[in-house]
């Protein structure tokens, strides 16, 4: 047991903060749900026995763990990473199925690199910093990451938004 862990009050408040976002990142990276879910609850579980040190930025090492684990767990099981359309990642806060189900075809269709940088930042909240940290990759290169991603989506949606919508 590593003798500087993360106490299970706040692990349990990291997952409830949180794990879904983790389990849409995850998803970006696995070939189906019950692989994501697996990667989001091994590193979860690694935390709570105190199989990891205490992570100097906890949600940056998070995200880092759950793809690291996501990835391996498809080399392992030498699945296509395609995505299932037909599973649906989101609902539409509208009950806009239709928009929700374009949302995630949009997002699977961008490169890796930039889906994790917009669930990271969308769905977690992360700054650039701790994506940059989380990532491994230049500040800069996740700004441009995260710019083009959003021009893409932008684009890929535009049926979908609201007449009250306003650009960013």
């Amino acid at each position: 047991m590593t003798p500087n862990r993360l106490a299970p009050e706040t692990v349990r408040q990291l997952y409830e903060r949180h794990g879904p976002a983790l389990l849409a990142y995850a998803r970006s990276f696995a070939a189906d749900r019950s692989h994501a879910e697996d990667a989001v609850q091994q590193v979860f579980l690694k935390l709570l026995r105190g199989e990891t040190a205490t992570p100097d930025a906890p949600l940056a090492y998070l995200y880092r763990a759950v793809r690291n684990t996501a990835l391996n767990s498809r080399r392992t099981t030498k699945r296509d990473a395609s995505f299932d359309t037909a599973e649906r990642w989101f609902s539409h806060s509208g009950g806009n199925q239709e928009a929700a189900l374009a949302l995630q075809s949009s997002l699977a269709e961008l490169p890796d690199e930039q889906r994790e940088v917009v669930i990271m930042r969308i769905w977690s909240g992360l700054t650039l910093d701790e994506i940059a940290t989380a990532t491994g990759a230049p500040l800069n290169t996740v700004a441009s990451r995260y710019r083009y991603a959003l021009d893409k989506l932008r684009e890929r949606l535009k049926p979908y938004r609201t007449s009250g919508a306003t650009e960013n």
